[in-house]
Order: structure tokens, then C-alpha cells, then sequence
């Protein structure tokens, strides 16, 4: 993440502009303009960090001058109680920043956090749990950061770098076969040298020709879409709705007629059966409710001592 980047700097003052306005008034009300202060944020529940220099631009931008120790980094395991970071500088910009800061920093967390439980369910399997497109509008960038500091995988960031072919691509562009084919045309035609993406559906280092072209996934419903998909040169394949019986008799079935297809499960994903699914053999699951369903950590600011100048 790019924590200078203009994205970043949006992101800070837009959530300060809507909770600051036009003033803080109770600290206008209480707080002498002067005064120094010195605060701490802690967990109060064992927790991933993510999202802590963002919580550090938030109160230097309420105060250039402030100092910020950060305690702990990005994708580490915190335990309820332990310090992630400490401020010295205007008490103002502190109460201020407070409630910016830890939104930010809970919501990213709690992704972190949710996320490591799923791949804990997933160890000693080859699957990764990976994310969706599922995520608030405007923070997907942080959220989708917020997965991998959980030890997650990025799915496709938007609909510009992959194509996914859904239900109702299929159904509009004739059927498995159709899609495929049209896909395969399209991305043929716009192949170029560009940068690579965050979009792992390959699972490997990409040839010079796959970096250059748009991955290709298609999502199916049961043994015979599959079977056809199969058959129409589908590199990646996406298994919707099916239960962990139905998963394994399909991966077994991609593994026999193109061992190097990238297959992932996905709908109904949960920690509860995530390793069910995952023994399947599967190389990837997916789960929308890494970010629209985490619950926000529980962080906390507490001040220690205000002095004047």
C-alpha cells in the first residue's frame, strides 16, 4: 500500500471532513488550544493489526508535529490489552483524530482478524482464502490490504483486470462454449504489455504472454457446465454453490481432463465448513464475508496525562 498516495490522502481527509466539519466544538469547548497531550491505543480483544499508518497520517494531519511510536506493524497478532502505537502532541489533534482513527483502524482489523481465521481452517491444505469484489465503495483498495495483512489473497481489484464469466454473462452470451469463446476473442484482441495486477488466479508466475493478456475465469453450476468448460480450453474455473460432495467430484474431474486448471469454490463459504471445502483439493475459496461481514476490532484510545505549554 502506498500510504503517500493520493488515494490515501482522500481517504484522510474526507473521513476527517465529515466528523470534524466545520470544528470540533467540544474540544473548542474544553481543550486550551496549547495544550500537549500525550495517548495511547490499545487492543481490548486479540486482533491483526491493519490499517496503523493510516491511523498515523489521520493525527499528523491534525498536527504535522505530532509523534507517533507505533507499537506494532501491520499483520501482526496482537494479544487484548497489548500497545499499538502512542502519540505526543496537541491534545486537540488527539480527542479530534480519536474516533477517524479508530474507525479506520477497527474496520481494517477486523478484516485482518477474520481473515486469519480462515486460513487457519485452511492449513495443511493447498487452498487460499481469497476475497471478492464485495466491499465498501471507496475502500476497496484498503480492505482488499487489509485481506492480505490477514494472510488472504486478492481476487480481481475491479472489473478492468480479469473477466469473470457469471451466470448471466452465460445465459446473454449463449452458454458456456459462447462465453468462453468471446472471452478468449476479446482478450486475444487486446493483448499489450502492461502491469501486473493484484488478480491471482494463476497461482504461479505468469508467462510474458499471460502477464500481457486479461485472466479468463468462468463460473459453473454442476459436472456437465463443467465438463464443457473444460472442453472449451477454461484455464480457471469457478465451482457457485455446490456442497463439499459435489466440489470434490468436480475437482477430481477438472485435475483428470486439465491438470493445470486453477479451480475455486465459492458460495456459502464460511468458517464452519471452510475446511470441508478446502479438502477438496481445490486451490482456492472465496469469500464475500472477508469484508462485507467481518465485525470491527475492538481498539481504544486512552489519554494519558494533558499538560499546557
Amino acid at each position: 500500500m502506498d500510504w503517500n498516495s493520493p488515494y490515501i490522502t482522500e481517504l484522510v481527509e474526507r473521513g476527517l471532513a465529515e466528523d470534524v466539519g466545520t470544528g470540533d466544538a467540544t474540544v473548542a469547548a474544553t481543550i486550551p488550544a496549547n495544550a500537549l497531550g500525550h495517548a495511547h491505543i490499545l487492543a481490548k480483544q486479540e486482533l491483526v493489526c491493519a490499517g496503523l499508518p493510516l491511523a498515523e497520517l489521520i493525527f499528523k494531519k491534525l498536527d504535522p508535529r505530532m509523534l507517533v511510536d507505533l507499537c506494532a506493524k501491520d499483520g501482526q497478532l496482537v494479544k487484548n490489552g497489548e500497545l499499538l502505537l502512542h502519540l505526543s502532541g496537541k491534545a486537540a489533534a488527539i480527542l479530534t483524530g480519536e474516533r477517524t482513527a479508530l474507525n479506520f483502524l477497527g474496520r481494517l482489523s477486523g478484516i485482518a482478524t477474520l481473515t486469519r481465521r480462515f486460513t487457519q481452517q485452511l492449513d495443511g491444505t493447498r487452498a487460499k482464502i481469497r476475497d471478492t469484489r464485495k466491499t465498501t465503495p471507496g475502500l476497496r483498495l484498503l480492505e482488499k490490504y487489509a485481506v492480505k495483512k490477514g494472510g488472504g489473497t486478492n481476487h480481481r481489484i475491479g472489473l478492468y483486470d480479469a473477466v469473470l464469466l457469471k451466470e448471466n454473462h452465460i445465459a446473454l452470451a449463449g452458454g458456456v462454449k459462447a462465453a468462453l469463446d468471446q472471452a478468449h476473442a476479446f482478450a486475444a484482441a487486446q493483448m499489450q504489455p502492461r502491469a501486473m495486477t493484484a488478480y491471482e488466479a494463476v497461482g504461479t508466475t505468469p508467462s510474458p504472454a499471460e502477464a500481457a493478456s486479461l485472466p479468463i475465469q468462468i463460473e459453473v453450476r454442476n459436472e456437465s457446465e463443467l465438463r464443457e468448460a473444460l472442453g472449451a480450453g477454461a484455464a480457471s474455473v469457478l465451482l457457485d454453490n455446490m456442497t463439499p460432495e459435489e466440489a470434490r467430484r468436480c475437482v477430481k474431474i477438472a485435475r483428470e481432463l486439465r491438470a493445470d486448471c486453477i479451480v475455486e469454490i465459492s458460495g456459502g463459504i464460511t468458517l464452519q465448513n471452510a475446511r470441508a471445502y478446502a479438502e477438496t483439493g481445490a486451490d482456492f475459496l472465496s469469500s464475500g464475508a472477508l469484508t462485507h461481514s467481518a465485525p470491527a476490532a475492538d481498539v481504544s484510545l486512552l489519554v494519558d496525562c494533558i499538560q499546557e505549554k
